[in-house]
């Protein structure tokens, strides 16, 4: 008990240490100076619009941008568009373009480039804006250089939140229009309109970003260079910010212990804040395609044989809190009225046993999620457990890009996943449900092969609702059904925390943290 009870106490310490220092600035901005972060695990490429990874999308963030970003209070803020119409029917959407905006080519930003990336390149590259371009959108035209208007067949109530850096990353039309997306040259040469342009990407040491002089905000961004170190030992990167070596931590680059142990060091503060419209919630993905996870009590069974609060408590030192099913517990239309599924191995047994199911006839291949140390912990503790019923377990490691694409193929057993919310659970929870988006070749999609002609119907009423209490009642039944049949398998809502040096200031101002395009961090002397 005593355990238990110290770290929840170091993790509420860390939770009430958070929302201070992100805000606090004592002086005017100081231009000039590096930012040493870490890539952990080094991305599988820097381009947004084809590769949603956290890695990819922190390093990303600072080259291309979207039309909107979004505030700690998940409210729209203003990126590349400046403004913004809803009609009242709310069917067509007018946003008004950013002055002066040039790619990092020189080439001039327009209406153009946001058409094409949104009725070219994301409708084949990705998953979300796929999904939400072929239910709601009917058109999308630009009646003046600097305006694009999207008008939809019905109403879509999360419509105005699909506009977030990794949802919605603005493509340059003259470099893809026309060529093979996926095997474009400039997926290696990164051109965006934010504030920092790639210099130099030494694999397995640095990914190094400069300023970028054009940039459309004067006088921004204050830094000159931003560097991140490519540390692929967890003991050696909590070193390195120890050491000065770098000055930021996101949260995933160090172990939970070595978070207790770094934020008590003096010059340095910590945050949870940034995390606001992402909401991560990790899960297991049992691919139903095949026994034995085709039948769904298996999947039952197997949540059973897994004690979630040890996860949460030994394997991630208390940083989260035990998940209940598809929605994570801050967010909009969660329901904690779902089925539950308790720590039990005799009642998971007795699950199988009572199905006529032998454990013994499958080994199941279990692809861990190649984030680091914690995450292969984790592995280990449920190949334990699910051996514990009988089945046969073989772990197969991959490293970033082999985990995304196995999963996207559809090539894998059992693995583990997080993804984002995005404000709404139209955005970030009905894709992982909807049978119309099974979709090989993208990775964040119903890639378990989920079917349910039911939850698509309340899916689907709750996104054109009008009224949030018609929407309300339709996620809630949803969720009842999707957790009774393990759709997935939700292990626990992840708490993230950003640790820096007190000298970085305006690190984390936005509900996307650390994702966000760091035009006005700055570092005091």
């Amino acid at each position: 008990m005593k355990t238990r009870l110290s770290l929840l106490a170091a993790a509420a310490g860390l939770f009430c240490a958070g929302a201070v220092g992100a805000i606090a600035q004592e002086a005017p901005p100081v231009k000039g100076g590096a930012l040493n972060m870490i890539a952990q695990p080094e991305p599988p490429m820097l381009m947004v619009g084809l590769n949603t990874q956290g890695p990819t999308l922190y390093v990303g963030g600072q080259i291309y941008q979207s039309l909107l970003t979004y505030g700690t209070d998940l409210k729209p803020l203003p990126s590349l568009a400046k403004s913004w119409v809803v009609s009242d029917d709310g069917l067509t959407y007018t946003f008004t373009l950013q002055d002066n905006v040039k790619w990092h080519d020189g080439k001039p930003f327009s209406a153009d480039d946001v058409v094409f990336t949104a009725d070219k390149f994301l409708r084949e590259a990705h998953p979300r804006w796929r999904l939400i371009a072929t239910t709601y959108v009917d058109s999308i035209t630009s009646p003046a250089p600097n305006q694009v208007v999207f008008k939809l067949k019905k109403p879509f109530s999360a419509f105005l939140h699909a506009f977030e850096l990794s949802s919605f990353p603005i493509i340059p039309k003259h470099l893809y229009d026309g060529t093979d997306y996926r095997t474009n040259p400039a997926n290696q040469t990164p051109i965006g309109t934010g504030p920092f342009k790639l210099k130099e990407w030494k694999r397995g040491s640095y990914i190094h970003l400069v300023r970028n002089e054009d940039y459309w905000k004067p006088g921004k961004p204050y830094l000159d260079e931003l560097y991140f170190r490519i540390i692929p030992d967890s003991a050696s990167r909590a070193v390195a910010f120890e050491k000065g070596t770098v000055d930021v931590l996101r949260g995933g680059d160090v172990e939970g212990f070595e978070v207790r142990r770094l934020i008590k060091l003096p010059e340095v503060e910590n945050t949870t804040s940034g995390w606001e419209n992402y909401a991560p919630l990790v899960f297991m993905q049992m691919n139903q395609r095949s026994m034995p996870f085709s039948d769904k009590r298996v999947r039952q069974a197997i949540m059973h044989a897994i004690d979630r609060e040890f996860i949460v408590k030994n394997v991630f030192f208390g940083l989260g809190k035990v998940a209940t099913g598809p929605f994570a517990s801050t967010t909009l239309y969660y329901t904690p009225d779902v089925p539950a599924y308790p720590f039990d191995l005799p009642k998971a047994k007795k699950i199988l046993a009572d199905a006529g199911i032998k454990p013994a006839d499958y080994t199941i291949r279990l692809m861990p999620l190649p984030y680091g140390a914690a995450w292969d912990r984790m592995s280990e503790y449920v190949k334990q457990q699910i051996e514990q019923l009988g089945f046969k377990v073989v772990i197969q490691g991959v490293d970033a890009g082999g985990w995304s694409q196995k999963l996207a193929d559809f090539d894998f057993d059992l693995t583990f996943n997080f993804t984002y919310q995005y404000g709404d659970p139209a955005l970030g929870v009905a894709r992982h449900y909807l049978s119309n988006n099974i979709i090989k070749g993208t990775p964040y999609g119903n890639n378990q092969n989920y079917v349910n002609p039911k939850v698509d119907e309340l899916f689907g009423l709750a996104a054109g609702a009008v009224s949030k209490d018609v929407a309300a009642k339709a996620y809630t039944e949803a969720q009842k059904i999707i957790v009774d049949e393990v759709a997935l398998g939700w292990l626990y809502e992840m708490q993230n925390v950003t640790i820096n040096r007190k000298k970085v200031k305006n690190l984390v101002r936005t509900g996307i943290g650390l994702n966000e395009s760091m035009d006005e961090v700055w570092i005091s002397k």
